[in-house]
């Protein structure tokens, strides 16, 4: 007795499954599309208001930072704090600075509100509010300065300073502009860390002699 042949049943797609396949595709580039524009949203709002990164222009801090380091910058500690002696940031040039007003430099805090800074005592040393300041971190061979100055920080505002010192247009520069000194409120935030190139990344640290330094009278 033959046996007899029958056909394998084939499940069709209907046209339900087809739509139910669209919309749940269609579901999925829509949840890819909104983590995206989130993602671009949360980036911008990092880059504007806590964390920027900026490349070393020039000379003008080394041997701190090299041409083409590139830093890490903290733009939400100085809303809620006052820029502190030693610390390295980045800011605009006030208006009267003979640069590029939209450009944004780098240099370290030497003097803050209420700071006498002085170049230079018997020793060829900067001094602030008396103290002199054991500058271990210029550029090899420089000195504190090749200028004299005498200049008492107003409220709201720094002297700034470049560690290559023969090489950096900072407050010395523009004395003649309240006396060089730069509005706090200029300051885009703090250089804290270098992060290329990687051979190179490092904290970036207040150095120990400003540690010494009394407050102002």
């Amino acid at each position: 007795m033959c046996a007899g042949r029958y056909a394998a049943s084939v499940p069709t797609q209907t046209d339900s499954d087809k739509d139910r396949k669209q919309r749940s595709a269609w579901s999925r580039l829509r949840e890819l599309l909104i983590l995206a524009v989130v993602g671009v949203l949360v980036a911008v709002g990092v880059r504007a208001y806590v964390l920027q990164t900026f490349y070393i222009p020039s000379g003008s801090m080394e041997q701190t930072l090299l041409i083409d380091d590139k830093v890490l910058v903290d733009k939400i500690s100085y809303r809620m704090g006052s820029p502190e002696r030693g610390e390295i940031v980045v800011f605009r040039p006030p208006s009267g600075w003979t640069v590029g007003a939209n450009q944004e430099f780098i240099k370290r805090v030497v003097g803050v509100a209420g700071d006498r800074v002085v170049c230079c005592d018997g020793t060829n040393r900067i001094t602030v509010n008396g103290r002199a300041l054991d500058e271990d971190y210029l550029f090899r061979g420089d000195g504190p300065s090749d200028r004299t100055f005498d200049v008492t920080v107003p409220a709201g505002s720094v002297f700034l300073l470049g560690d290559h010192r023969s090489a950096s247009a900072d407050s010395r520069a523009h004395l003649d502009v309240n006396g060089g000194t730069v509005p706090v409120d200029n300051i885009v935030g703090r250089a804290f860390a270098t992060y290329w190139p990687p051979s190179s990344a490092r904290m970036l640290s207040v150095p120990e002699t400003f540690a010494d330094v009394p407050a102002p009278h």
